[in-house]
């Protein structure tokens, strides 16, 4: 099979690559990127090698490209992962994530109905759904209520996705994932920053009181959820992934504290983030129950791996925080298309 990882370049995209490259070897994979702030090939340096590995950088907005690609290629499925993903980032400027996660959602849906593609499975979020009070979950009937430009952008997506399966009978599956973490996650998502800003003594910046909750799942075990629903979740269905572990923010932050032996008198609260939901968590009793998926990663060993892994590659995050990783890629691929140009002209 060929699949269209689309935003595979990203945290989560660059880690299911190498899952199914681990899992099913004889897979290729197309990968689309436009390497903007957050995508970065260095996440992919153990695959660009493999034989069944092949990267295209191009705008999943561009109807052209992205039916190129399809065609050259000989696609048969698309995963969707490409999204503008951080909620502050919405704040400031909505339109990016407009653009992206719904017309690139929707110029992708075009691609594959023409094209008669076998899945389409979108990557989204347990946010489309809202916040919870201090009980309940979020399961997969519950009443889509974002309350960010992302996470509304994420739902329009969504239904989009579901309306192509009744207007057109396209194959199409989504998951719902709660927060990840692991290797390779931009360092302005929580975690890494936490992690980074700790290893170099600055301060680590709360929203509010530090009260909100999040369910947090190792991006390892999400991949292995996203591998199940694609092979065997059921067309038009949609698929919630949760970790059932729910953390207050301000007790990860000291967590992170403690696992790099730096004192809490770090932490700095700040003005909470505008409409900043209050409590999330999934119940993933669906995606257990018909695809017998669970998570494999206890959230102490998880997370101890990962501070670890930032540790060990500081490099790499020194590298994203300076925009030196941004230079070389632009830099790599201006040249590459120069010589091309000249080959063709």
């Amino acid at each position: 099979m060929t699949i269209l990882i689309t935003g595979g370049a990203g945290f989560i995209g660059s880690n299911f690559i190498r899952h199914l490259f681990k899992e099913r070897p004889h897979y290729n994979i197309v990968n689309v990127d436009l390497l903007t702030y957050a995508g970065n090939l260095e996440n992919l340096k153990e695959v660009q090698a493999h034989p069944h590995y092949t990267f295209e950088k191009a705008d999943i907005c561009d109807r052209q490209a992205m039916e190129r690609i399809v065609e050259k290629h000989k696609v048969e499925a698309v995963i969707n992962f490409a999204a503008e993903s951080h909620v502050d980032r919405s704040i400031v400027g909505a339109a990016d994530f407009v653009r992206t996660n719904v017309l690139g959602t929707q110029v992708l849906l075009d691609v594959a109905q023409q094209r008669k593609l076998s899945k389409f499975l979108q990557v989204s979020t347990d946010e489309v759904y809202g916040s919870l009070g201090s009980a309940g979950l979020f399961t997969e009937e519950t009443p889509l209520h974002p309350n960010s430009p992302y996470s509304a952008s994420k739902a329009a997506a969504d239904m989009l996705v579901l309306a192509y399966q009744h207007t057109f009978s396209l194959p199409v599956v989504i998951t719902r994932c709660s927060n990840n973490y692991g290797p390779f996650q931009f360092p302005e998502k929580l975690i890494p920053l936490m992690i980074a800003n700790a290893l170099n003594d600055k301060p680590l910046p709360v929203y509010g009181d530090g009260k909100n909750v999040r369910d947090w799942l190792h991006v390892a075990d999400h991949c292995a959820a996203i591998d199940a629903v694609f092979h065997d979740g059921r067309v038009g269905e949609v698929y919630n992934v949760g970790g059932s572990n729910e953390w207050l923010n301000i007790d990860i932050v000291k967590l992170v504290l403690k696992l790099v032996n730096k004192p809490e008198t770090l932490i700095t609260f700040v003005q909470d983030r505008l409409g900043h939901d209050r409590r999330y968590a999934i119940d993933s009793s669906k995606i257990r129950r018909e695809l017998n998926w669970k998570p494999v990663y206890s959230f102490e060993r998880g997370i101890q791996e990962t501070v670890h892994w930032y540790i060990e590659n500081r490099t790499w995050w020194e590298n994203i925080m300076s925009g030196t990783y941004q230079d070389y890629y632009r830099r790599m691929y201006e040249g590459r298309e120069k010589v091309m140009g000249q080959a063709n002209s």
